[in-house]
């Protein structure tokens, strides 16, 4: 088995804070209750101090050339981690973008995320003038969402469909499936969510995946909001607490930079995830805590991905994902986002907690949860005077999931409505028998 710690891909902060600085936050665990020495108050003091000074202001300082774009990048990415702004970066940002459609489609992408994240009104004009000259589909994608986010009006959308159909013809992008192109395409399509009366029974019913642990991760189209993992174990009956009453933690589904599922350090995908056992990351952002392994269609193989050794196939269809699927829901097709996030080769999602310093947060209706790079990450918070693990709703979802029969199933996430507010219990305890 491939264990996977969702490292924060090639621009991984806490990697370069390591090297570059010598600051070391290195975990460790103790036999009763798990340490982060990166939580310690002077150490989180001390991190954000050397990220703004040396990720941000230092290699902003540099200038634009390809031999420094990495700099760059790494500044980029350090900027959406700690949600940070100066007037300062600001102008450097501008210089970017007065140039970006001479620049790499590496620094293209990293220059949209962080403008999605972090500068979503800003950026209008200069990115109407790259949608319109990119040939690159994840160029295009990003463009395409940040001015969907700046503005959903028909128009605009009327707007894109024009440059979506100019240049899927201009440079013969093709229509399948697994491609970007295809999910472009359906989500200026703006299909409607099913209702939770419509989408949850279905789900929750007990021979549904009966004789596999199922967690259902419940989640807001807004991913601002956070949402609730609940568990139901080999028998199909969900685990309850000792009073009584339903399991449930609270889990974040956004990423850093709140992309759409399909685009890489976007939010996780809707769909149904292979849980396939636990792990200890060695990824300081992720901490001691153990998490949930889980893979995607194409991420891993289809025998494996249906625990079905009788399974000759070898490629990949839709049909195949369609399996899993309750009656009623197979066309439904918000749920075969991981089956596409997979197609196109997003990987590592997993369910873990976190270290990251909560407080860069503080004014996000998700506080005190951190988002991730796209994972499911719930609430654990560390003491800033010792370092150790004081609340953990990661490692009562662990205990909850042994109690279940282990981590061996599926994992669920389910977009149930729009509404602006936190899921709670409330919301689905009508559906749960």
């Amino acid at each position: 088995m491939v264990i996977k710690t969702s490292l924060l891909c090639k621009h991984c902060i806490i990697l370069l804070i390591l090297i570059s600085f010598n600051f070391s936050t290195v975990h460790a665990q103790n036999d009763a209750i798990p340490y982060f020495k990166g939580a310690i108050k002077k150490n989180r003091v001390e991190e954000q101090r050397n990220i703004v000074n040396y990720l941000i202001n230092r290699d902003l300082s540099l200038p634009l050339t390809d031999s420094t774009k990495e700099n760059w990048e790494n500044a980029f990415w350090a900027m959406e981690l700690l949600q940070y702004r100066s007037d300062w970066a600001t102008n450097r940002i501008n210089i970017a973008f007065d140039s970006v459609e001479k620049r790499s489609t590496d620094l293209q992408r990293s220059l949209l995320e962080l403008a999605y994240a972090n500068y979503p009104n800003d950026f209008v004009d200069a990115v109407r003038k790259l949608i319109e000259q990119t040939n690159d589909e994840k160029v295009f994608a990003l463009c395409a969402e940040y001015l969907k986010q700046n503005d959903s009006s028909e128009k605009t959308n009327d707007y894109l469909w024009e440059q979506f159909e100019t240049t899927n013809n201009s440079y013969g992008w093709y229509k399948n499936t697994d491609s970007i192109t295809s999910i472009i395409s359906g989500r200026l399509s703006n299909q409607k969510i099913l209702p939770a009366k419509y989408i949850l029974p279905p789900f929750f019913a007990t021979n549904f995946l009966k004789k596999n642990v199922v967690v259902y991760s419940i989640q807001r189209k807004n991913r601002d909001y956070p949402g609730i993992a609940i568990v139901k174990d080999i028998n199909g009956n969900f685990i309850k607490n000792d009073d009584g009453s339903i399991f449930y933690v609270l889990q974040l589904a956004r990423s850093v930079g709140n992309l759409p599922f399909y685009l890489t350090n976007g939010n996780t995908p809707q769909g149904i995830f292979r849980m396939h056992g636990f792990d200890i990351s060695r990824a300081n952002y992720i901490g001691p805590t153990t998490n949930i392994q889980l893979t995607m269609p194409f991420e891993t193989s289809i025998q494996k991905f249906m625990n079905d050794e009788t399974i000759t196939d070898t490629i990949w269809t839709e049909d195949q994902y369609k399996k899993l699927l309750p009656d009623g829901l197979k066309d439904y097709k918000p749920l075969y986002e991981t089956y596409y996030a997979g197609g196109i080769g997003r990987s590592e999602i997993i369910a873990h907690g976190t270290t990251i310093d909560p407080e860069y947060y503080k004014e996000k209706i998700f506080y005190p949860l951190t988002p991730t790079q796209g994972c499911l990450c719930t609430k654990e918070i560390w003491s800033d005077i010792d370092g150790r693990r004081i609340e953990s709703d990661q490692q009562k979802l662990v205990d909850a999931v042994k109690r279940a029969g282990g981590a061996d199933g599926y994992y669920i996430v389910i977009e149930i409505d729009n509404l602006e507010k936190p899921v709670s219990i409330e919301d689905i305890l009508p559906f749960v028998k």
